[in-house]
């Protein structure tokens, strides 16, 4: 079997609202293109792999990779990845809030000689709150992370096969994608687009899109280890500049002479400072500690192809030269 040109990788997870939709959009959008759709299902519990292998049945050039449960957009994403056969690779979301008729316009930067094309948005139809907490949170990144980082791009991006070869090569277990896709370096450009609100079902909830966010610092950045560090000393400044003064004003009769309000004012502020110091170096050891447990990135329930795929694949496995 000859490898596609383009691996559209869409990670699942109770999306049966969306799933014809985008099915069809994908295939009106790629119609004169060799390509595959990879759908990884990440644990749902809803009619969405079924809906798949319908199409696997009706030989539609489409992979359902399902895994053994739920564990999570970034892992999915990456078995999708790791699952592709095709020159690019494109990630996207099921939700369609980015939109399937942009990936010819990103393929054809691709074949230009870009290694990267990322949709950045220049809008998005969604809640003011959200608005505000990406665009801060993009803001925070682009100051703190150690690689250059892309602004308001999510997941939505092309991906040449070294690329993709790059990220595969990753140990990481905890990952945060577009950051190590803009880590790999190559030629990476932007194309921009106004993003959707989403058609149905529920996207990330705000305490998982914080823990992303931690996740991202965590892995591309060590200023909040450096800033735990300056928070630390300069409260040990002014814990020692508050003590003199107070001894100060009490010599000069300014106040009445409390040691017992002094120390427990003290007490509670460095402790504050050393709880929330061991909770960034906690963060970063838990990392490490779930790297060298060395557990693999996800299991694979299974993975469904059209049957004539799998019959090409067998013949040219049958083959000798």
């Amino acid at each position: 079997m000859n490898a596609p040109l383009l691996s559209v990788v869409v990670p699942v997870l109770n999306e049966e609202g969306t799933l014809e939709l985008l099915h069809e959009r994908v295939r009106a959008a790629l119609a004169d293109l060799s390509y595959e759709l990879v759908i990884v299902d990440d644990g749902s519990t809803d009619s969405s792999a079924a809906i798949v292998e319908s199409w696997i049945a009706d030989g539609e050039p489409v992979t359902l990779v399902q895994l053994s449960r739920n564990f999570g957009m970034e892992v999915a994403m990456s078995a999708g990845l790791d699952h592709s056969g095709g020159a690019y690779v494109v990630l996207m979301h099921a939700d369609l809030q980015d939109p399937p008729e942009l990936i010819p316009e990103m393929l054809a930067k691709g074949q230009s000689g870009a290694d990267v094309v990322y949709a950045r948005r220049i809008g998005r139809d969604e809640s003011l709150l959200k608005r505000q907490l990406a665009t801060g949170f993009y803001a925070l990144m682009s100051r703190l992370a150690r690689t250059p980082y892309q602004g308001q791009a999510g997941d939505f991006r092309l991906m040449s096969r070294r690329v993709i070869e790059a990220v595969a090569g990753m140990p990481e277990k905890r990952r945060f994608l577009r950051g190590m896709v803009a880590w790999v370096g190559f030629e990476q450009v932007p194309v921009e687009y106004r993003r959707a609100g989403r058609r149905s079902g529920r996207g990330a909830s705000y305490g998982a899109l914080f823990r992303l966010a931690l996740e991202a610092l965590a892995s591309f950045s060590d200023v909040p280890l450096t800033l735990a560090t300056i928070a630390g000393t300069t409260i040990a400044l002014i814990a020692t500049a508050s003590a003199l003064g107070i001894a100060a004003a009490s010599l000069l009769g300014l106040v009445a002479p409390s040691l017992g309000l002094s120390i427990l004012i003290t007490v509670l502020f460095l402790s504050g400072v050393q709880l929330i110091s061991v909770g960034i170096l906690g963060r970063y050891l838990a990392r490490v500690h779930e790297q060298v447990l060395g557990r693999p990135l996800y299991v694979t329930q299974r993975v469904a192809r059209p049957a004539a795929w799998d019959a090409r694949r067998n013949e040219r496995r049958n083959v000798r030269p």
